[in-house]
């Protein structure tokens, strides 16, 4: 009989193992008693944090300015719908069924800001984005942001092309599956691996069937990369669909987290994962603390454990634009999803999900490899664009792994979520998407009809 962790921790790594056990079943008890509790409870508990930090924090101002008001609206936005509608843009909503069975939630800007299409759900003739999300998110964090010159679907709609965002199974818009109750164990058992084998590319000819268009530009964000890198891989008919792949903070083999203790367990046996968290969605009580904490202190919480667990500072990221996406950051994921990266972290690797568990405990080592993702075998132009101050990219690990026709660009001072909501973004990250849409539209789907030089989004 093998006992997984036993020769493979340290003294301290059990006991960091032991505390953070009891810590969740703490946070779990704690989460069930509020889920008990009437709102005007859970209402009193957000007025008395409210209270404490206005009369602790140095930094409060009475009254509000313009600026503060914009990041309350977006905060308080309810969903995709309200953050465009925010905006003066309107959305379309679709629905796509995986091959597997999970019914999955796309989002469309199909016209520029104060336009409506006369008939939604058919082609606009226009070239096609197609914009992924990445690890516990869903499709607001690309509209969240306090002004829309900085929001990329904003920006792509102006610039004339047709929009489209996507979710992967599990999240706020894809919680549905016609085989699997979403509160089973079933329906929470999927990893990378699905996500490449259908979500990806069911969601890519669902768009292309609608929009009559031959290929689409695949901009994906963290996740959202390696969801991509792998489904190009293992799908080559699937390059034929995307005519160009714009990776931003790009994700494929992570050298770890920041933090030792942290790092050391996950990667001694990364299934610890469902030891602590069970089967189902990770972190599932993060919507009901984010309900009774006030924001700033809610942020506080975010930007502490950002810093701990990937050291970073986010201070390319304001203040109130930390206000306004906080709230929209976290979706739900499984925890096979996130014990897959940790076996990925653990190998090294840009693997398929390992489904023998016992392999991490035995003494005698592998008796065989896990498949890899044949990323080599990518033939759509890559566009990378990365942070040098990002600990979750590790770019010359992954330029080993890519085509020869891969391009880079690194973006000097960025992190990982500065890429998508950094206050320069619209001078530093924008232009270069836009830059590279143009070259590979124009060779194979024709530029939109009016590219403009500027990128100037009319104000609110």
């Amino acid at each position: 009989m093998v006992v997984p962790l036993i020769g493979r921790l340290k003294g301290h790594e059990y006991a960091a193992l032991v505390g953070g056990f009891f810590f969740l079943v703490f946070e779990t008890a704690i989460s069930f008693i509020i889920m008990l509790l009437p709102v005007l409870v859970i209402q009193w508990f957000y007025d008395r944090s409210r209270t404490l930090f206005h009369r602790f924090s140095v930094n409060y101002a009475k009254g509000k300015s313009k600026t503060e008001d914009v990041a309350d609206a977006i905060r308080k936005a309810k969903d995709f719908g309200e953050l465009c509608q925010y905006w003066g843009y309107t959305h379309e909503e679709h629905v796509v069924l995986t091959k597997d069975g999970y019914l999955l939630g796309l989002h469309r800007l199909p016209t520029k800001k104060g336009q409506r299409k006369r008939s939604p759900g058919t082609s606009t003739g226009k070239p096609v984005v197609y914009l992924h999300h990445g690890l516990l998110m869903n499709s607001e964090v690309w509209v969240c942001l306090t002004n829309a010159e900085r929001c990329l679907p904003f920006v792509l709609a102006e610039q004339g092309f047709d929009v489209w965002m996507g979710n992967n199974r599990g999240n706020k818009y894809s919680k549905k599956s016609v085989h699997h109750d979403p509160n089973s164990v079933k329906f929470w058992n999927y990893s990378l691996d699905d996500f490449a084998w259908h979500d990806i590319p069911d969601s890519i000819q669902y768009i292309l069937d609608i929009t009559k268009s031959n290929s689409l530009s695949y901009v994906g964000f963290s996740q959202g990369t390696a969801q991509a890198f792998a489904a190009l891989s293992i799908h080559p008919q699937l390059n034929e669909k995307v005519n160009v792949f714009i990776a931003l903070a790009p994700a494929m083999s992570p050298a770890g987290l920041a933090a030792p203790l942290v790092d050391g367990l996950m990667k001694a046996s990364p299934t610890l994962m469902y030891l602590f968290f069970g089967r189902r969605a990770i972190l599932s009580s993060a919507t009901t603390w984010q309900a009774i904490l006030y924001p700033p202190i809610f942020t506080s919480v975010i930007d502490t454990s950002l810093r701990f667990l990937f050291n970073w500072d986010s201070r390319n990221i304001s203040y109130l634009q930390k206000i306004a996406a906080y709230a929209h950051l976290y979706s739900l994921a499984s925890v096979k999803s996130v014990v897959h990266w940790f076996q990925i972290m653990r190998e090294g690797a840009f693997q398929m999900y390992d489904d023998d568990v016992s392999a991490f405990g035995s003494p005698g080592g592998r008796a065989y490899r896990p498949a890899r993702f044949p990323t080599k075998n990518i033939v759509t132009p890559i566009v990378l664009l990365y942070g040098d101050r990002d600990s979750l990219v590790d770019i010359q690990m992954m330029l080993k792994e890519l085509p020869d026709h891969t391009t880079v660009t690194r973006l000097d001072g960025y992190e990982h979520l500065d890429i998508l909501w950094g206050k320069d973004v619209d001078k530093d990250v924008i232009p270069g998407v836009l830059n590279s849409l143009k070259v590979f539209c124009d060779k194979s789907c024709g530029s939109p009809n009016k590219f403009k030089d500027g990128f100037k989004v009319f104000e609110r």
